[in-house]
């Protein structure tokens, strides 16, 4: 009898041990949960983006800068070829820039650079394809050897270039629009540190 409540104590005071020792331990089991180390899982196709204005400009410009640059690859022979290249330039470089804004704006990646002014990015993606675009249709509509090709890439030109014209129009809008909620925010916190610091000097006459 005296054997087994021996036993007993000893068995209590091994679990008292153990749980002392398991709260003095530094290596505590954790229930903080694991996170990914997948850093493109966060990545996903922004379809309000592709619904808007921005977006629907953006897939139109990329299709019809693409179109033109077909055209022009079309041409096997030309003389003088000037206007030929500076086409093929501006719509090759057309296609990649703003193909690659569009990945960039629709996946969310602008997100997570922050560094960069993406609105201002975006306004002189669009006033410089606006403006190239133009003077290399209206080159090739001059110097041209009245082929399909040629023809077919002024038209797809001139188009192009409206469409980048009103996503200018709309990329100005939306910079001078963020300009102006960024000017208004330091100014309106400015006066609210200034009418609290007004209301504590009023309430303790003794700052004054």
């Amino acid at each position: 009898m005296r054997t087994t409540e021996e036993a007993e104590g000893f068995d209590g005071e091994a679990s008292n041990t153990s749980m002392i020792s398991g709260a003095s331990s530094p290596y505590q089991p954790t229930t903080e949960p694991v996170h990914s180390r997948n850093v493109l899982g966060g990545i996903r196709c922004d379809m309000e983006y592709l619904k808007s204005y921005f977006g629907i400009l953006k897939v139109v410009e990329v299709v019809l800068s693409l179109i033109g640059f077909i055209c022009i690859e079309t041409i096997m022979m030309c003389s003088p070829c000037g206007g030929v290249y500076f086409f093929e330039f501006v719509s090759c470089s057309a296609f990649v820039v703003t193909g690659v804004l569009l990945i960039i704006f629709s996946l969310n990646l602008h997100t997570k650079v922050l560094q960069v002014n993406w609105s201002l990015t975006d306004l002189v993606n669009t006033a410089a394809s606006t403006f190239f675009f133009f003077l290399s249709s209206l080159v090739l509509a001059c110097i041209n050897h009245n082929t399909g090709a040629e023809i077919a890439a002024v038209i797809f030109g001139f188009l192009v270039t409206g469409v980048y014209g009103v996503n200018t129009f709309l990329a100005v809008r939306r910079w001078r629009r963020g300009n102006g909620c960024q000017g208004a925010a330091p100014t309106s916190e400015y006066m609210r540190a200034r009418t609290a610091s007004r209301g504590e000097m009023e309430a303790r006459p003794e700052l004054a």
